[in-house]
């Protein structure tokens, strides 16, 4: 029983980088912008939380807001290139990737020098539910985490509602579905994307800040380890929807864990097998369930109002 408690409460731990980003990425995608830079931005924003924390003698909350910042800044320079200037989303998505990977390497350097390890920040504290925390087995389970834990529970379930049970909601599924249609009702479709985007990236920058203030209270060089990547396959996964996303975060936060667990419980299997685990899973969650996830109509593609009046 103690090792299925801990299991859980790891993959309830473990889900939150990948909740954040995914809704970070779905988000922007229902205005029909595909954010690819996950990986870029998860570690810049690991790297300027870390180094926010540290300036700021251990302040998690400057972290954080240091975290959010820089991949706010990612996702406007998403919107900028892609809505104003028009140009081709993936490419502006890989090359935001490959400044955020850059960026994150030599930042710590130039704040901290080259050092053979990095200091160490405090980690985000429990914070058990009074009396929820109490409950056998689930009070372990599901109340006794950090704060960012339930923020991600929380926005999940408020994202969804947003999305599906409100005016502004059915608006912003209008621009990444027919943006044509929407700009002929007076929506602001550019509006739409800058505010998703911006949105998108500070949750994805929040999300890379949680793997040195949860995990390893430092940074290290590409610690994000291709949760960025799987994101992007989980946003698809979920037919880019808030409440599949929650779900499909805690299938590739269970696969992760149990790969882990089984490096330390010391099965014969080298290690390297055993990290391929989440990458595998993946392909074979994506080979069954491509073919029927519904992605947003516009998905990719930038809208121009002047050739649409042509």
């Amino acid at each position: 029983m103690d090792s299925l408690v801990t299991f859980l409460r790891l993959t309830l731990l473990s889900m939150v980088p990948f909740v954040l980003a995914a809704q970070g990425t779905m988000l922007g995608g229902r205005t029909g912008v595909f954010n690819v830079a996950q990986e870029g931005i998860m570690l810049v924003g690991a790297s300027l939380g870390f180094i926010g924390s540290y300036l700021a003698g251990g302040s998690t909350l400057v972290g954080i807001a240091a975290a959010v910042l820089v991949g706010g800044i990612f996702g406007l320079a998403l919107a900028y290139f892609t809505t104003t200037l028009k140009m081709n989303q993936f490419v502006i998505g890989l090359s935001l990737l490959f400044i955020g990977t850059g960026l994150s390497t030599l930042i710590p350097k130039l704040v901290i020098g080259v050092t053979l390890s990095q200091p160490l920040i405090p980690t985000l504290q429990d914070l058990p539910i009074p009396l929820l925390s109490q409950i056998p087995f689930l009070g372990t389970v599901l109340f006794s985490h950090n704060i960012l834990v339930y923020f991600a529970i929380v926005l999940s379930i408020g994202l969804w509602y947003f999305l599906f049970r409100t005016q502004l909601g059915l608006e912003l599924r209008s621009v990444g579905e027919n943006p044509n249609a929407a700009d002929s009702l007076g929506i602001n479709t550019s509006k739409h994307r800058y505010v998703t985007a911006i949105l998108g990236g500070m949750l994805i920058g929040l999300a890379g800040a949680y793997l040195p203030m949860v995990y390893t209270g430092t940074f290290t060089e590409g610690m994000v380890k291709g949760r960025g990547w799987l994101t992007i396959a989980l946003t698809f996964f979920a037919g880019w929807s808030p409440l599949p996303v929650l779900y499909g975060s805690l299938f590739f936060a269970g696969i992760e864990v149990a790969s882990y667990r089984f490096q330390a419980g010391g099965i014969a299997i080298p290690y390297q097998y055993l990290l391929m685990v989440p990458y595998l899973a993946t392909i074979l969650v994506m080979m069954f369930t491509f073919r029927k996830t519904r992605v947003p109509g516009f998905l990719g593609n930038n809208y121009d109002r002047e050739k649409r009046s042509l």
